[in-house]
């Protein structure tokens, strides 16, 4: 075993955290994930405002999410090396600030392209802030009860969908969807208030420590063997999981992000629903959402990561065409409560998962380049159900979702082992 590691497991066994420091910490990434919630759900609910304002064909409308996705590909996968290289709190800081402005100047656009444009350059930011949050708070707290905090954490996510659709249902009708995006701003506050509160990680500070030693030292060799990404690539091991969970986190992503794109406009469009019904019937799902996360936490802490997770993508899968074809008039508050609970557990449980499958040398590029080399993969998602609502119906594509997440359940259930690295360790 290198110096490398083994100063990495020293330190964080040494050293005593607060409690105090955990909450500082978990408030900080969850409120920073509930921003990035809100965020993402504010185009969803802006679509049918922006379609109408610019002239947008379906395509269009579906390619803004997809843009929205390849930019937070390419932020999440700088993300991910800048946490190993700068530290996870400095990014989540970083991140923050970058998209909170990047969004609120989308209220000042006035064609498809400037939306577009304004739109990639705040999504690098949303990108890094998954990756950022998830693995600053896993190594702060100890395995036993890991999934629990971190799919708590994720619930934050859908606290900010709960957000942007109580916002949309109140700004839009009166005051148009340009408002929704200023109002964007707000988390440049949390950022500048929380810097100073939240410290780096143990495990990273040793790694770091031992990087700039080595680097003082002359060892120039040495130092360039411990490179995140020369490690990640040149172990076989760490190799295979970047691999499966790019695939696996792609086609989860491609479910997910597809749905949040896309559902609003299937209950207005083919539902006929109008805006407010629509925007009560999201908050319901999100709500069960919410409940989901926090449940597949506990059941992963108690029952695996695994069966958790395999769990919620089969359910999630199953339900996901039921909504097309089973839907009535009395049961479609139902299928979404169901439905919005089981979506919520792989979402809840993969940041766990995925952080125990890689060790701290290499945590923060393996998360960062497998949740968002997926990324890559599920940008196509919202311009394929674009295509799919012109050419069939938005239906056709739920069906199209459902069977990513049957793949994205299968693929873990086969090769993805529980446990496999404890991030509180630095093993």
């Amino acid at each position: 075993m290198d110096s490398l590691t083994l100063t990495a497991q020293a330190a964080p066994q040494a050293a005593v955290i607060p409690r105090h420091t955990k909450v500082i910490v978990f408030c900080f990434c969850f409120l920073g994930l509930l921003a990035d919630g809100a965020d993402l759900m504010l185009l969803s609910y802006s679509l049918g405002s922006l379609r109408q304002e610019f002239g947008l064909t379906p395509f269009q409308a579906g390619s803004l999410g997809s843009i929205t996705l390849a930019a937070m590909a390419i932020g999440g996968l700088y993300g991910g090396w800048a946490c190993d290289r700068f530290g996870r709190a400095k990014v989540v800081f970083w991140t923050l600030i970058i998209f909170s402005l990047g969004t609120a100047t989308l209220g000042l656009t006035h064609n498809y392209w400037q939306f577009a444009a304004v739109r990639f350059l705040s999504s690098l930011g949303l990108g890094s802030l998954f990756v950022a949050s998830n693995t600053l708070m896993s190594e702060f707290v100890s395995t036993r009860y890991r999934t629990t905090v971190l799919a708590t954490l994720q619930a934050g996510w859908t606290v900010g969908y709960l957000v942007a659709t109580v916002l949309a249902g109140a700004i839009i009708p009166g005051h148009g969807w340009r408002w929704l995006f200023f109002v964007a701003v707000l988390p440049v506050t949390l950022a500048l208030f929380a810097k100073p509160l939240v410290p780096e990680p143990p495990a990273w500070l040793a790694a770091h420590a031992e990087k700039n030693r080595l680097r003082r030292s002359g060892e120039a060799a040495a130092v360039k063997r411990q490179d995140a990404l020369r490690v990640l690539l040149g172990d076989p091991a760490a190799r295979r999981m970047l691999l499966l969970w790019t695939l696996t986190a792609g086609l989860m992503q491609f479910g997910y992000y597809g749905t949040n794109n896309w559902m609003p406009s299937y209950l207005e469009g083919e539902l006929h629903m109008n805006f407010k019904a629509m925007t009560g019937y999201m908050v319901g799902t999100y709500a069960a959402m919410i409940f989901g996360k926090v449940f597949s936490g506990m059941a992963a802490d108690r029952f695996g990561r695994r069966a958790t997770f395999v769990f919620g993508a089969l359910g999630t899968a199953i339900f996901l065409p039921a909504i097309v074809y089973l839907h009535s008039a009395g049961n479609i508050l139902y299928l979404l409560v169901a439905f919005g609970f089981l979506y919520g557990i792989p979402v809840g449980v993969v940041a766990t998962y995925m952080t125990e499958s890689f060790d701290t040398r290499v945590r923060g590029s393996g998360v960062g380049g497998a949740y968002n080399g997926g990324r890559v993969i599920a940008a196509f998602a919202p311009a394929i159900i674009g295509v799919l609502a012109s050419e069939v119906s938005i239906g056709m594509g739920f069906v199209v979702m459902g069977a990513a997440y049957l793949l994205c359940g299968v693929i873990p259930a086969l090769w993805i082992r529980d446990k496999l690295h404890d991030p509180q360790k630095g093993s």
